[in-house]
C-alpha cells in the first residue's frame, strides 16, 4: 500500500511540475530600436580625386541607431602610391532609404574621421579631425553579399573619394 501512495504522489507531483514548463515569450518579426553588435563587414577600394591616391579600406556594420534604417558604421582606410601614405579612421551614421531586401539600397550619412599621414609626428596639425558626408548604393550581388558604390566627401568637402567594394548582407 505504501508503494501505491508513493506512486500516486509521484505522478501527481510530476503532473504539477509539468505545468511549470518554461514557454518563451513570442518575438515580434521586425527588430526595432537601438541594437549594437557586429552585423556585417565590407571591403572597398577607390581613389582620392584630389591627390590621385589609391585608397583601400574596410568597414564594419556595428548596429542600428533608433531604427533599422539608421546604421552605425566605423571604417578604416589607407591611401598610397602618390605622395605620402595617408590613413583615416571614421565613425559614421548612415540612413538607408529602403529595406535590406531591395535590389538597390541607397543611403546617405555623416560622420567624423581622424586622419593622418606618414610624417604625422613632425606635423603639428596631424592628426586632423574631419567632418564627412557619405552617399552610396548597395547593389544586390549574391544572397550574402552586396556591391558597394560610394562617394565620400571628407574634411568638410575638401577631399573627395570614390569607392567600389563588397559588403555582407544582413538577415542571411
Amino acid at each position: 500500500m505504501r508503494r501505491a501512495w508513493i506512486t500516486v504522489g509521484t505522478a501527481l507531483l510530476a503532473a504539477r511540475l509539468g505545468a511549470q514548463e518554461f514557454k518563451p515569450p513570442r518575438v515580434s518579426g521586425a527588430p526595432s530600436g537601438t541594437r549594437i553588435g557586429l552585423f556585417g563587414f565590407g571591403v572597398r577600394g577607390g581613389v582620392d580625386l584630389r591627390t590621385g591616391q589609391v585608397v583601400v579600406g574596410t568597414t564594419l556594420d556595428l548596429g542600428d541607431l533608433f531604427t533599422t534604417r539608421v546604421r552605425l558604421r566605423p571604417s578604416g582606410e589607407i591611401g598610397a602610391f602618390k605622395g605620402v601614405n595617408t590613413y583615416a579612421a571614421s565613425l559614421e551614421a548612415l540612413y538607408r532609404f529602403t529595406g535590406d531586401d531591395q535590389v538597390a539600397i541607397p543611403y546617405l550619412g555623416t560622420g567624423m574621421s581622424v586622419a593622418g599621414h606618414d610624417k604625422c609626428g613632425a606635423d603639428p596639425g596631424c592628426p586632423a579631425l574631419w567632418v564627412n558626408v557619405v552617399f552610396g548604393f548597395e547593389l544586390h550581388y549574391k544572397s550574402t553579399f552586396n556591391w558597394l558604390l560610394e562617394y565620400h566627401g571628407m574634411d568638410t568637402m575638401r577631399r573627395h573619394r570614390l569607392y567600389v567594394g563588397l559588403t555582407t548582407r544582413r538577415g542571411n
